[in-house]
C-alpha cells in the first residue's frame, strides 16, 4: 500500500471517529432546541377523569408552548391525593378549591398565585342545589326530609358551601333523609337526574351543563372566590431553574390573556369553563370567607377531618 493511501485511509478513519464523538455529546441537530424541564401541575377531581382532560389539557398544552416549561396534568385520585402530592413533591403546583387550599396550606407552605375569572370578569362562581324537574322541591325548606348527594367532602361548592346555607335555612344534615358524599360533580348532576337522590350540590359550570337535560335549579348560593392555582414554597429549583422565573413565566402566560381580544378568546374557546375567561392575582385573604363557613360549621358539628372531633 502506497504512503498516499496510507494516509488518505488514515484520514478518512479520523473524520469518522470526530464525527462519532461529537455525534455522542451534541444533538444530531444544533438547531434542536434543549429539551423543557417538566412541570407536573396537580388539579382536584372535579369531573370524571375525561371530563377534566377534555377541560384542563388545553392550559396544559398552552402553558407548554408560552413558558419555558413543559407541563404535564396529574389528576388527583381524591381531595385528599392532592394534599399528599403536594406534601411529598409530586407536583409543585396545583389547582384548589377554597376549602382544599385552607387545608393542604396548614400542611404545605403554599403560595397562592392566580384565580381564573368567570363570564362577566369576576373573580368568583356560585355553589347551584339542583332537583329534577319534575320534582315538588322548590326551596331549601323543601329539602326536610330528602335525600341529598354532596360531592367531594372537601368540594367547596359542592359540599361546604350548601351545608352552610341549609344550617342556615334550619335544615342541616339532621333534616335529610340520608345523603352520601359523590367523588364527581358531574356525577351528581347525573345521579339527581336518575332520581337516585331527591336533590344535590354542584359547581355552577355543570349546573348550567345539566340545565336542559332535566335539572331545576332551587338554590344559588352568594359569590365564592374562585379556584386557585397554588404553588409550594419549597419547589424543587432542579424542576423550576429559578424559582422566581417560573412563578414569573406562569403569571405572565395567564394574565396576559384577554378575553375581548380576538385572537385569545379564540385559544380559550375549547377551555373549560372554569378557566376559559382570563386569570388575575390571588391572594390569601381572598378566601377569609370561606374560613367562616368552616368554623360555623365546626360549632355545627361538622368537621373537614376526622382529626377535628
Amino acid at each position: 500500500m502506497s504512503g498516499f493511501l496510507k494516509t488518505h485511509l488514515l484520514r478518512i478513519f479520523l473524520s469518522v471517529l470526530i464525527v462519532f464523538l461529537i455525534s455522542g455529546s451534541v444533538p444530531l441537530s444544533a438547531k434542536d432546541p434543549p429539551e423543557k424541564p417538566t412541570v407536573y401541575f396537580g388539579l382536584i377531581p372535579l369531573f370524571t377523569p375525561q371530563l377534566m382532560y377534555e377541560r384542563f389539557q388545553p392550559l396544559m398544552d398552552y402553558l407548554s408552548a408560552t413558558t419555558p416549561y413543559r407541563f404535564k396534568m396529574r389528576l388527583a385520585k381524591d381531595y385528599i391525593d392532592i394534599i399528599t402530592l403536594l406534601e411529598d413533591g409530586s407536583v409543585n403546583i396545583a389547582f384548589l378549591g377554597g376549602v382544599s387550599y385552607e387545608v393542604a396550606k396548614s400542611r404545605v407552605d403554599l403560595i397562592p398565585l392566580l384565580k381564573p375569572l368567570n363570564p362577566q370578569g369576576k373573580p368568583s362562581y356560585r355553589s347551584v342545589i339542583i332537583t329534577r324537574e319534575d320534582k315538588k322541591i322548590n326551596s331549601l325548606s323543601d329539602l326536610k326530609g330528602r335525600s341529598f348527594a354532596f360531592a367531594s367532602r372537601w368540594s367547596t361548592s359542592g359540599s361546604v358551601v350548601p351545608l352552610y346555607y341549609l344550617y342556615k335555612q334550619g335544615v342541616g344534615l339532621q333534616g335529610l333523609s340520608n345523603y352520601f358524599h359523590l367523588r364527581y360533580h358531574d356525577s351528581v348532576a347525573r345521579e339527581v337526574l336518575k332520581g337516585s337522590y331527591d336533590a344535590g350540590a354542584v359547581i355552577e359550570s355543570i349546573a348550567y351543563f345539566y340545565k336542559d337535560k332535566g335539572l331545576k335549579f332551587i338554590f344559588v348560593s352568594e359569590p365564592i372566590p374562585e379556584l386557585v392555582i397554588v404553588v409550594r414554597k419549597s419547589a424543587s429549583s432542579k424542576e423550576f431553574g429559578e424559582f422566581g422565573e417560573f412563578i414569573e413565566a406562569v403569571k405572565r402566560a395567564l394574565i396576559d390573556l384577554d378575553p375581548h381580544i380576538p385572537s385569545d378568546r379564540d385559544l380559550m374557546k375549547g377551555w373549560g369553563d372554569e378557566i376559559g375567561y382570563g386569570f388575575t392575582e390571588a391572594r390569601d385573604s381572598d378566601y377569609d370567607g370561606i374560613r367562616k363557613m368552616i368554623k360555623y360549621l365546626r360549632q355545627k358539628g361538622v368537621y373537614l377531618t376526622d382529626d377535628e372531633n
